[in-house]
């Protein structure tokens, strides 16, 4: 049912600037759009929410994004913000917003946020997923939402030779088009390669190895990374390079040299999009603190 300022909700008064700060977070399926950012070449996730919003209070707003996901990336948590001076409770946002917006885009979560809050400046990391479908014959359902590779991977040579770029680095050489920001220098907190059954690709936390590496069922393999920050094509070009380590055709010893000679050449092939997802933006606490404590 569309909710609209009229209905019987309770509205919420508004700040002293007379604008509220909306937080969304937002589940999409990427593959019917050229991105997250509005491109004169075809439809985009921001252009779909902006539109939504429109149509629903009569404002035109700029929303800002946790990332700017590329064509073909889906998005199991991405995190916008956009301020409005609508009477809509911002915790009814995403009931009302969704009548408006079409069925790939779905809003999980409204509610209101600081002033100060930015979407892309208050993050304090990101996690991304790939997914790859390693499966013998290659399941059509998973098409576009993996990356299939027949041969058996080897993940725990794939993961082994990750560990190599764990920390903070110089990252031009997993960078498409160097420069495209003013520092290619990021951290990486944490990236792990694991198998995992077909029932898990789409959640929207962080994803736990088997406590057995090779399952009953272990036809998908995950990347998943965290990062206070990633360059363009940064996570598809790591999985290509790693999918080499995976088949056999380079080595850890390889992979820390690619990283060293900061040079795209060196690095493998740019994963396809459709097997990457964003996961979650964390905002609150950093990576230390988001890390469960262990021992006594």
């Amino acid at each position: 049912m569309e909710l609209t300022p009229s209905d019987s909700a309770p509205t919420v008064p508004l700040s002293s600037s007379g604008f509220r700060n909306v937080r969304l977070t937002l589940a999409y399926d990427g593959g019917g759009f050229c991105g997250w950012q509005i491109q004169s070449n075809g439809p985009s996730v921001q252009a779909e929410v902006q539109r939504a919003i429109r149509q629903l209070t009569g404002e035109e707003v700029a929303v800002y994004s946790a990332g700017r996901t590329d064509s073909g990336v889906h998005a199991l948590g991405q995190v916008a913000n956009f301020f409005t001076g609508s009477p809509i409770p911002p915790a009814k946002f995403g009931a009302a917003l969704q009548s408006h917006l079409p069925p790939t885009i779905v809003v999980l979560d409204s509610r209101e946020v600081p002033a100060a809050f930015h979407a892309t400046f208050s993050a304090r990391w990101k996690r991304y997923r790939y997914v790859i479908d390693n499966s013998h014959i290659a399941l059509p359902f998973l098409a576009g939402y993996s990356w299939w590779m027949r041969r058996r991977l080897d993940a725990e040579a794939m993961h082994d030779a990750a560990q190599l770029l764990v920390g903070k680095h110089d990252f031009r050489s997993f960078e498409t088009d160097w420069p495209n920001k003013v520092t290619s220098v990021r951290t990486v907190f944490e990236l792990k390669v694991f198998r995992q059954p077909l029932c898990s690709p789409w959640l929207r936390a962080s994803a736990v190895p088997p406590a057995v590496a090779h399952s009953t069922d272990d036809t998908l393999i995950f990347l998943e990374i965290v990062a206070d920050g990633f360059l363009y094509n940064m996570v598809r070009s790591i999985t290509g390079t790693l999918i080499e380590v995976g088949r056999g055709n380079r080595t850890a010893t390889d992979v820390r040299r690619i990283l060293e000679s900061q040079r795209r050449a060196n690095a493998g092939m740019t994963a396809p999009a459709g097997g990457l997802y964003m996961v979650e933006v964390e905002y609150d606490r950093d990576w230390q603190e988001s890390v469960p404590k262990t021992g006594h």
